[in-house]
């Protein structure tokens, strides 16, 4: 199992940054804790993911109610939850595949990559040198937009585009938007705050992670990420900028 987590905190500086390194926190300890049987268990794979998230959210709402000055805290959360498929014996996948089990995932294949988020940090997916936005904001000017009422270039530069509807730790439960992926050898995941997308266009985006090598190294990874900051503060930088990149690799696909 692989997890991987972007928290962007709000509620003033010191508010935010509590609430997004407690939620990224215990998100990733309550995963790493069931991996390793200390958690109760849930059959699927989404059950894991949303409950996770729940418990990210009950940690951030409990600590907003202990302080004056952390009341009103939250942060938005977006992340990636690998779940390899078992075999009869309860380990996992060996990664062969023959000419029936190939390493293009098919409609047919069961999704082993789940993605859940909650605010306006996004989820994009590189597949074949095509940049897809997966997660759509949970804000009022995406509302605004899906309703027609404003118009993309609008939404851009409205001054409400950073209200959010949904946030971890702003209520004692929270609706997590989660989905189901099939991932093939090369995609490549992008996790990123507003600070960035605020600042980049998805063109922008697509030339930096279309400029990785083939062969992704964590060298190759850690300065694409390097570049999409570097770009985000020279258009502005007006926000915090938090960049995940997970490639996936023939043995993690096949799984």
């Amino acid at each position: 199992m692989g997890a991987y987590v972007v928290c962007d905190g709000m509620g003033g500086a010191a508010a935010g940054e509590i609430a997004s390194n407690l939620a990224a926190d215990t998100f990733l300890a309550y995963l790493s804790a069931e991996s390793h049987g200390k958690a109760r268990q849930t059959d699927k794979a989404q059950g894991r993911l949303n409950a996770a998230i729940q418990a990210a959210n009950h940690a951030v709402y409990q600590q907003s109610r202990q302080s004056r000055q952390l009341a009103g805290m939250g942060t938005t959360l977006v992340a990636l939850l690998h779940a390899p498929i078992k075999n009869g014996n309860g380990t996992a996948s060996n990664g062969k595949r023959s000419v029936t089990n190939h390493t293009n995932s098919r409609s047919t294949d069961p999704p082993t990559l789940w993605l859940g988020h909650v605010g306006d940090s996004r989820c994009y997916r590189l597949r074949r040198g095509t940049l897809e936005q997966l997660t759509s904001d949970h804000s009022l000017v995406e509302e605004q937009l899906r309703a027609g009422q404003i118009t993309a270039e609008q939404a851009a530069e409205s001054p409400m585009r950073n209200l959010i509807t949904r946030a971890i730790g702003s209520q004692a439960t929270v609706e997590a938007e989660i989905q189901s992926h099939c991932p093939q050898p090369s995609d490549l995941y992008l996790l990123a705050s507003d600070g960035l997308t605020h600042e980049l266009d998805d063109g922008d985006i697509a030339e930096v992670l279309g400029a990785i090598p083939a062969e992704r190294t964590v060298a190759g990874l850690t300065t694409a990420c390097e570049t999409l900051i570097t770009a985000a503060n020279r258009n502005g930088g007006n926000d915090n900028i938090t960049v995940l990149l997970v490639a996936v690799t023939p043995d993690l696909a096949d799984d």
